[in-house]
């Protein structure tokens, strides 16, 4: 049989038509699928496809404001906003990001701290956000990288304001700085209100006023092409800037009082009795804030941290001290007050004073005693013996009721982030943090100054402002007056006024005379601050950094410079008219009288006579 006999041509028709439109269903089915997927591509979803087409070519871009000044009583500016190029790289578009910031290595120099840092803030952010390599380019930086930009998709030179501290470590204590916005602080903050902005108030004015200062964010609308250049602006809704703060402070009496200090450690605060301006705000030694406001290098931070000077601890707003004698015009007016003695009293001093029944000896600084001495000859010669014997008569209740009034152990509420409050003790203080109960040997020291109490220089300042405006409060405050142009100017809230309870004017009276011979008179312990062109009331003070047991003698020549006595001093003047009071503390300085007291005159000099004697 032949081959073509066996063929089923009819068969094999069949087959290949039935083949056929299998796959012409097939393909009619595709066909349709393709359509109903049009449909929903085209018609459907038609919006959110449209919504991301026209995301791919704009971008909505943080327009950040530009921070407010900060400037002093006579216009000085104390923070500015300088022009700077910097080098950021966005990593969402950078292929091989570690060939990149080689290659930029090559052009510009990064530094391992750079590196450090990029990672740090990479870490912290999102892929898309444009992160910093390199800050502060110069111009010969900027013209390299730009004639190489084209060879780093994902690379921008961004021209930003970077904040700047003129005054370098002059104002650090008191302005503060800016600096990098931390994990910590991203909790925090309402991120669309620092969409653009890489900076916050970290300290002082700039963190206490971060609000006014920062301004509110704008926006801009940009068409970009497909490497994420701008190529127009389609909408733009400006940022509102930073409103300026004017300070009560004056640079030019700041700079001398920091000048007074000279080598020595310590803090000095000066206020406007009469409304509470803060008008010097000194810390020394300060540092400069403009190494914090881009990161500072580990190696200068450990140089500041690890200095025994510790120029980053804001000791005029922080630093606890015993008052020593500056607190004992306060414990006589508090005897007068209180009608505990009056101030023609006299109380018998021999060099030491002993409680009714104990043989321990609370002794005086002068050795051979003061003799008889009342209130006056008592504050101008600073007689511990008598204020053992008052601190004794009032107890302790009393006592720390009165010097409550004045602020001791409590916050001003200064408008400075970081403020203490320092320690007024009491019986119920004791109890519930020492679980002991109050000894009335206790109370004698206090009356001096010493012991438990504790308080800061703004304290002290405060304090002896109160007592110039003869028991009327104002809160403390730096910050004089906040603006949004240089026309316009909105006075600050500066807080009420208090008027301290008063039982006898003429009591107060008695306090600041007595006050005026710690200067004027012979045996005064400021005698050396008398001069004829204004009159000032003060007290010396001296607070010991150890105790010395019963039976030893205090050498100052033979300890070492560390465990020196704290030396104080707390003025105020004109005494007819008061417009400054001083609080003076100088580390280890030995004696209130010629330590801190002559620098305390060199800050009213400046004030009062516009000069430094």
């Amino acid at each position: 049989m032949s081959y073509a006999t066996l063929k089923d041509y009819l068969r094999e028709s069949r087959l290949f038509q039935n083949r056929a439109l299998i796959a012409a269903m097939v393909v009619v089915l595709a066909l349709f699928a393709l359509l109903g997927r049009l449909v929903v591509l085209q018609v459907m979803n038609h919006q959110h496809f449209i919504t991301l087409s026209q995301d791919n070519r704009v971008k909505v871009l943080p327009l950040p404001p530009t921070r407010g000044l900060i400037l002093d009583r006579n216009g000085l500016i104390l923070a500015q906003n300088l022009p700077t190029f910097s080098l950021e790289v966005i990593p969402e578009r950078v292929k091989d990001l570690d060939w990149t910031l080689r290659e930029l290595g090559a052009i510009v120099n990064i530094t391992d701290s750079d590196h450090k840092r990029f990672e740090q803030l990479r870490s912290q952010r999102r892929r898309f956000d444009s992160i910093p390599i390199r800050v502060r380019l110069d111009k010969e930086e900027v013209a390299r990288l730009s004639a190489s930009r084209h060879r780093f998709p994902g690379v921008e030179i961004e021209a930003k304001l970077l904040r700047h501290y003129p005054l370098e470590d002059k104002t650090a204590h008191v302005v503060g700085y800016v600096g990098r916005i931390n994990e910590k602080e991203l909790q925090t903050i309402d991120a669309s209100s620092y969409s653009g902005t890489s900076h916050i108030g970290k300290t002082g004015v700039e963190k206490s006023y971060e609000e006014i200062l920062h301004g509110k964010v704008g926006l801009q609308q940009v068409e970009v092409n497909a490497l994420g250049r701008i190529i127009r602006v389609l909408h733009s809704e400006p940022p509102e800037p930073g409103k300026n703060l004017h300070l009560s402070l004056d640079a030019g009496l700041q700079q001398a009082a920091i000048s007074a200090f000279g080598e020595e450690t310590g803090a000095a605060v000066a206020i406007d009795p009469r409304n509470g301006s803060i008008l010097a705000l000194v810390s020394n030694p300060g540092f400069d804030p403009n190494l914090f406001v881009e990161g500072i290098s580990a190696k200068d931070y450990d140089m500041l941290q690890q200095s025994e000077t510790k120029p980053l601890f804001n000791r005029a707003i922080r630093g606890q001290y015993p008052p020593g004698s500056t607190v004992k015009p306060f414990i006589g007016l508090a005897g007068l007050e209180t009608d505990t003695m009056t101030a023609n009293q006299k109380n018998y001093c021999p060099g030491f004073f002993q409680l009714p029944g104990h043989s321990h000896k609370y002794r005086d600084w002068r050795k051979g005693g003061h003799g008889g001495v009342d209130l006056e000859q008592a504050i101008t010669q600073s007689c511990d013996v008598y204020f053992y014997a008052l601190a004794h008569q009032m107890g302790i209740d009393k006592l720390h009721r009165f010097l409550n009034r004045f602020g001791f152990g409590r916050l001003t509420g200064v408008d400075i982030a970081g403020e203490r409050g320092g320690l007024l003790p009491s019986r119920e203080w004791k109890k519930q943090t020492r679980k002991q109960p109050w000894y009335p040997g206790e109370t004698l020291i206090m009356g001096i100054g010493q012991g438990y109490f504790l308080t800061t220089p703004l304290q002290l300042a405060h304090a002896a402002a109160t007592l110039a405006a003869r028991g009327m409060e104002h809160p403390p405050r730096v910050v004089q007056s906040i603006s949004s142009d240089y026309s316009t100017v909105a006075q600050s809230n500066i807080g009420e006024p208090r008027a301290l309870q008063q039982n006898n004017a003429k009591n107060w009276s008695k306090v600041i005379e007595s006050m005026t011979q710690v200067i004027e008179g012979p045996r005064g312990t400021a005698r050396l601050l008398k001069n004829d062109n204004y009159r000032i009331a003060g007290k010396t003070g001296t607070a010991q950094v150890f105790s010395v047991k019963q039976d030893e003698e205090y050498d100052e020549e033979k300890v070492a410079k560390k465990m020196r006595d704290h030396a104080l001093f707390i003025a105020f003047a004109p005494v007819e008219d008061p417009r400054i009071a001083v609080a003076v503390i100088v580390e280890n300085g030995g004696h209130g009288g010629s330590i801190a007291a002559p620098i305390a005159k060199r800050i009213m000099d400046f004030h009062l006579l516009g000069q430094e004697m």
